[in-house]
């Protein structure tokens, strides 16, 4: 017999939120049946209107607020409650590091059936605002203008904006004015409704302590009209630019890069450093986006890995070499495996930028290289891995059982998948012996772990 849900979709009901989802909904039950609801907090008592229903639980949107949080304030973005960037920002700092802390204690528990293992409080940053380094605008068109923005909540509308408060300032500035240079030289916008038009994104990356701009045209024909004039009120406009990049997505896709790039002016890459490390930047790179948050996590898993300079260490899904190098100073030697080819090239160029010869990049999946090195006899006495937010491959879990190095240092994006791989590892062979979360994400739900996970 089917279960009769407590609520229905358009009812209003009276509900008390106990708690949030890992995505900073609030968490209210009806009978049991639970319902999330954006911007709630836990404590707060208010009218919802569920606005979809599930087999499972149901969605709702806050109407009024009977009961306020004491952690509640005003979100400082005026855009925030359309905009899909941050989830947070109606909640006090202090109380996001508590909440962070409270949901990796939670999820360690329940997915990864963990009771005793230490969970410190997060780490977060002295001040939590214009902290990315990276700005990923979609463009369009509003009565014959050029818009830029965010993506409205759950939708491809474009919320405009002239200033977002997570991003460093001179990427905010540096979209206006690319966006109103684009504008007066009468560049369309991309319809991808109609499939016509140009410009796709405007991307700008900075670097943090070097002060470089790199400036990506995302287009989706590969003629980008007034290129000559686009460049010269560029370089003349703003200051510090020393990549103009066009990347060309003739598809029909979200996806935003396509897969040919070409230098407009100056040069390919820029460069930023982390700590006293120097990297390359180029394009298509992944890169951190919160360096000084980046410094943090990097400085934790380094602490972690124990090292004295006698260690040999793995590092799988290494990217661009950013942790690799980081523990090339304090290890003996360091092998670092990613299955992105243009990862490699750049951990490779990373590499002999900071004249670092105890490294060794391999291209291809960590679950095929790494047994390969263990059978030329490359064993490990400390293995890091910092994997996607889907987690390790279940291969490579096996092979860190079998492989038995002292000390695993795992960097996780995602507390649960963190959590499952856990309990992998504990059931052959290893103990977690603390988790220190890190808030590289300040207004949003996200939260970074370094988990210490040693061979019992």
């Amino acid at each position: 017999m089917s279960r009769t849900l407590p609520v229905e979709k358009n009812q209003y009901v009276d509900a008390v939120f106990e708690d949030l989802t890992h995505d900073g909904a609030g968490v209210a039950k009806i009978d049991g049946y639970p319902i999330f609801v954006p911007s709630g907090l836990p404590g707060e008592r208010a009218k919802v209107k569920v606005i979809k229903v599930n087999k499972g639980y149901a969605i709702g949107r806050l109407i009024e607020i009977y009961e306020q949080s004491p952690a509640r304030v005003e979100a400082a973005c005026p855009i925030y409650k359309q905009c899909g960037g941050c989830q947070l920002q109606h909640l006090q700092y202090g109380e996001q590091l508590k909440w962070k802390e409270k949901h990796v204690r939670d999820v360690i528990e329940r997915i990864g059936k963990l009771k005793d293992v230490k969970i410190h409080p997060t780490l977060g940053m002295s001040d939590p605002w214009r902290y990315r380094n990276k700005a990923q605008v979609p463009i369009g068109e509003r009565e014959g203008g050029l818009i830029a923005g965010f993506y409205q909540k759950r939708s491809h509308e474009i919320i405009e904006m002239d200033e977002c408060f997570i991003q460093q300032q001179k990427n905010d500035n540096t979209v206006q004015t690319v966006k109103q240079i684009c504008q007066r030289y009468g560049i369309s916008a991309y319809d991808e409704d109609k499939n016509k038009g140009i410009l796709r994104h405007i991307i700008v990356r900075h670097g943090f302590k070097t002060g470089e701009v790199m400036i990506v045209f995302i287009t989706r024909t590969e003629n980008l009209p007034y290129k000559k004039e686009l460049i010269n009120d560029i370089i003349t406009r703003i200051y510090g630019v020393k990549s103009i990049i066009q990347n060309i997505n003739g598809k029909r896709t979200n996806v935003i890069l396509g897969k040919e790039t070409k230098v407009l002016w100056g040069r390919e890459v820029i460069y930023d450093y982390i700590g006293n490390v120097k990297f390359v930047i180029s394009a298509r790179s992944f890169y951190q986006v919160n360096p000084e948050q980046t410094k943090v996590l990097y400085e934790k898993a380094l602490q972690y890995a124990q090292l004295s300079g006698e260690e040999t260490v793995i590092d799988a899904y290494c990217g661009i070499g950013t942790i690799s190098l980081f523990l090339a100073e304090k290890a003996k030697k360091v092998y670092g495996v990613e299955i992105v080819p243009e990862a490699i090239e750049d951990a490779n160029r990373n590499a002999k930028l900071n004249q670092i010869t105890n490294v060794e990049f391999a291209v291809g999946a960590a679950e095929t290289v790494i047994p390969k090195w263990y059978k030329q006899g490359v064993q490990a006495d400390v293995l890091v891995v910092d994997p996607p937010r889907k987690g390790c491959d279940e291969a490579l879990l096996e092979t860190i059982v079998n492989m038995k190095p002292k000390r695993v240092v795992y960097v996780s994006c995602n507390p649960a998948t963190l959590a499952r791989d856990l309990r992998i590892l504990e059931d052959g062979g290893y103990k977690t012996s603390e988790i220190q979360p890190v808030d590289m994400f300040p207004q949003t739900g996200h939260v970074e772990c370094v988990a210490l996970i040693e061979l019992k």
